[in-house]
């Protein structure tokens, strides 16, 4: 099992920035990515960043390239989301999530954060 907590949503004007956290528990060793996601009202979940655990392996959606950093500490089990040129089209809540070694999918999930940006 791995635990997974958010941290760092709000309330930020357009063009602002913030910085989510996601503290991971439990069976650290065993996770081979993590990932942020996010869902709108009304919308579906969409993938936004991931990055391999031991390091490198960087990818994010195309909507938020060159403004969203995603970043790992994995010695402190912690995963960042740098969000920088927020736009309103960024509000969602936002959430941490885990796929195991062996394993194709994103079994493990943070309880989310909220982040709307307003114009």
């Amino acid at each position: 099992q791995v635990q997974l907590v958010e941290s760092g949503g709000g309330l930020v004007q357009a063009g602002g920035s913030l910085r989510l956290s996601c503290a991971a528990s439990g069976r650290t060793g065993s996770i081979y990515f993590m990932a942020w996601f996010r869902q709108a009202p009304g919308k579906e979940r969409e993938f936004v960043a991931r990055i391999r655990w031991s390091g490198g392996s960087l990818n994010y959606a195309d909507s938020v390239k060159g403004r969203f950093t995603i970043s790992g500490d994995n010695a402190k089990n912690m995963v960042y989301l740098e969000m920088n040129s927020l736009k309103p089209e960024d509000t969602a809540v936002y959430y941490c999530a885990a796929m195991l070694f062996h394993t194709d999918q994103y079994y493990y999930w943070g309880q989310g954060t909220q982040v709307t940006v307003s114009s």
